[in-house]
């Protein structure tokens, strides 16, 4: 049963993921789409939220099991569609890769980069597949400076991933930054003030991996803010 409630709430974050990148492509808002899909009670608001997908050590090994399982008894084709909820996560970090390096024009060399979350949500050291880390690390191995920090995770980061650069917090990480990546929503990120922020930073840019931060305010506070879906 646990296997096939997480293969269900798995497919239904793709879901959204997958409608986000239709809003990309015709400038529609993933956010107002998403409010509108939740308001039917057969369906509910929870875990629509685009961003950079799932993680941990769950919903990704029980979908893999599942269909696995499903093979086994001779109907693979039951569960095939599950294949493609996986894919569309794990596109989901390489699309804000490319959103980032589009962002610094084209190259992630000498670039300095803070990343805001370590953990797969927050509110939790644990960074078994974190989307976040996929994110920073691949970044890293792409020749920038990338600063993580996490209020739970840092110390997973500096044992699993000495290559990442670590900070007590977003102010600290944000130091001389080209682009700032938000990447686990814990609240103290969404509670940050973008004006103070924008005063360490060197260039002000944000990428909301987890479309948890007012555009409006940020926007008014001088910063240029991108996020998954919305124009």
């Amino acid at each position: 049963m646990t296997v096939s409630a997480n293969s269900f709430l798995a497919t239904k974050i793709s879901f959204i993921n997958a409608v986000a990148d239709v809003c990309e492509a015709t400038g529609a808002d993933v956010s107002v789409i998403a409010e509108a899909i939740g308001l039917d009670d057969r369906i509910g608001p929870k875990f629509l939220r685009a961003g950079i997908g799932f993680g941990g050590g769950c919903l990704p090994k029980d979908i893999r099991a599942f269909m696995a399982r499903a093979g086994e008894l001779g109907v693979t084709e039951a569960l095939g569609f599950l294949r493609e909820v996986d894919n569309v996560n794990n596109r989901r970090r390489d699309h804000l890769v490319n959103m980032t390096r589009h962002a610094l024009g084209g190259s992630f060399t000498s670039k300095r980069l803070a990343v805001l979350g370590a953990a797969f949500k927050p509110d939790s050291d644990d960074t078994r597949q974190s989307p976040a880390l996929y994110i920073a690390s691949k970044i890293s191995g792409r020749g920038a400076n990338v600063v993580v920090t996490d209020p739970a995770a840092n110390h997973r980061v500096q044992a699993e991933r000495p290559n990442l650069a670590v900070a007590d917090d977003a102010y600290e990480a944000a130091k001389s930054a080209d682009v700032v990546l938000l990447l686990t929503e814990w609240q103290e990120f969404k509670d940050l003030d973008p004006v103070r922020l924008r005063e360490v930073v060197g260039t002000p840019h944000m990428i909301d991996g987890r479309n948890a931060l007012d555009p409006a305010r940020w926007r008014a506070a001088g910063w240029m803010y991108q996020s998954m879906g919305r124009p």
